[in-house]
């Protein structure tokens, strides 16, 4: 598959699902998702060998739409669904009226994501839904993204599904106290797809900047909604313009991940900085601070920091605590602890570390691993269990590309070795 059909399959995919929920209803889901996969599967039979269409979207929706409709052909229930279809839609009709306005389609996505974040599903099952229905992320994905088993994901897209079947995808009998209950864990979906983005667990990308692009648009688009217009969005949006404006400085020429002090900050996009920061200043209103202000407040202070050595650690240790007092995150305690290092020393940022008890997944994750070699290596008190620890994080990396920053930063002490 080529980059740009990966990036439009991704773009598209949610859109598709959620046109056709939208016109179908949500009892269909698994049919519409299935019939969604059927379209990606023959646009890669048929676009290796035509070429990509001049509108993929419109390629996309007909042939998932004439699958579904073939499906939903064999049921007893034929005849109503099909009726209902059609009045609808009399655009069905002809080929060229069938396909959906981009607008539709972005309006029936951002319907979709509010109505999986039901109030009577855990917000667990509904970001899994929402990640595997609407954005299309594979099973694997999620359950390295979220720290979970692929079982366990499974388990919950399904309850999920289930929860949801038969219910309406109409938000407009909806109060606005039910729009706002539903909007954090939008928001939280918007962050996942963002964060897969920027440092992602697929097996071939190290950075995939479609998903981080699709979220920011994700995220415009309902800003400029009438249930959306939020300060812990444009806290969300600018954080997320923070990372962008770093992204194109986190590859090296061959493509592999360079660290923080490793980067050309020349290269970092300064018209990303000042939107950024100017969504940052634009979400300082009432006396809220979510997250996501408080993570676009330390993205801003490595932005604006002159070199790394010149980052202001003591604001960024003390950003740390109160958004780990926020999120009670282990993975916010293990960048406090980094943070600490810098700022304080290495035997205070074991010390630390030592004291904490890490949750039972996470504690066996690369990302803990990593740091305490980190620590150790750096501090070279304990080399021994810092090559054991640097070479269970290296195997444990969800990808090459992330193994291979990993060895790098550990090379120092893991070429010592006997």
């Amino acid at each position: 598959m080529t980059a740009t059909m990966e990036h439009i399959f991704r773009h598209k995919y949610g859109q598709l699902v959620a046109v056709l929920m939208k016109r179908f209803g949500s009892q269909h889901l698994p049919e519409i998702e299935d019939a969604v996969q059927f379209a990606m599967m023959r646009a890669l039979e048929f676009w290796v060998i035509d070429g990509e269409p001049h509108d993929a979207g419109a390629w996309l929706y007909q042939v998932a739409y004439r699958k579904l409709l073939s499906t939903l052909k064999g049921e007893h229930r034929r005849k109503e669904i099909l009726t209902q279809s059609i009045a609808q839609d009399k655009a069905f009709v002809s080929h060229q009226a069938d396909v959906p306005l981009p607008g539709e389609m972005n309006d029936s996505l951002l319907r979709a994501l509010f109505f999986a974040c039901h109030p009577n599903i855990p917000t667990a099952s509904q970001i899994v839904f929402l990640l595997k229905s609407l954005l299309g992320f594979d099973v694997k994905e999620i359950a390295l993204r979220l720290f979970l088993s692929e079982e366990n994901v499974y388990k919950r897209y399904t309850r999920a599904r289930l929860a949801l079947k038969d219910k309406s995808t109409s938000l407009e009998d909806a109060s606005e106290l039910e729009i706002d209950r539903r909007i954090p864990a939008v928001l939280n979906v918007l962050y996942t797809v963002f964060t897969e983005g920027y440092l992602s667990s697929h097996s071939d990308m190290a950075i995939r900047k479609d998903l981080c692009t699709e979220a920011i648009r994700l995220g415009e688009v309902l800003l400029k909604s009438r249930y959306g217009n939020k300060p812990n969005l444009r806290a969300l949006l600018a954080l997320m313009y923070l990372h962008l404006s770093r992204l194109h400085g986190r590859q090296g020429g061959e493509g592999h991940l360079l660290l923080l002090e490793e980067q050309d900050r020349s290269l970092w996009s300064t018209n990303d900085i000042a939107q950024g920061l100017q969504l940052l200043q634009d979400s300082a209103e009432g006396t809220q601070i979510s997250r996501y202000h408080i993570e676009a407040g330390i993205a801003a202070e490595h932005c604006l920091a002159p070199s790394f050595k010149e980052t202001r650690w003591q604001h960024i240790v003390k950003s740390y605590e109160l958004l780990e007092q926020v999120t009670g995150s282990p993975l916010v305690f293990l960048n406090r602890v980094l943070a600490l290092a810098e700022w304080k020393g290495l035997e205070q940022a074991l010390d630390l570390l030592n004291g904490y008890q890490a949750p039972p997944p996470f504690s066996r994750s690369y990302h803990w691993f990593a740091v305490e070699a980190d620590l150790l290596g750096r501090q070279k008190k304990d080399l021994t269990r810092a090559r054991t620890l640097a070479k269970e994080s290296i195997r444990l990396a969800p990808n090459s590309h992330i193994a291979r920053v990993l060895k790098e930063r550990f090379i120092s002490f893991l070429s010592e070795e006997a």
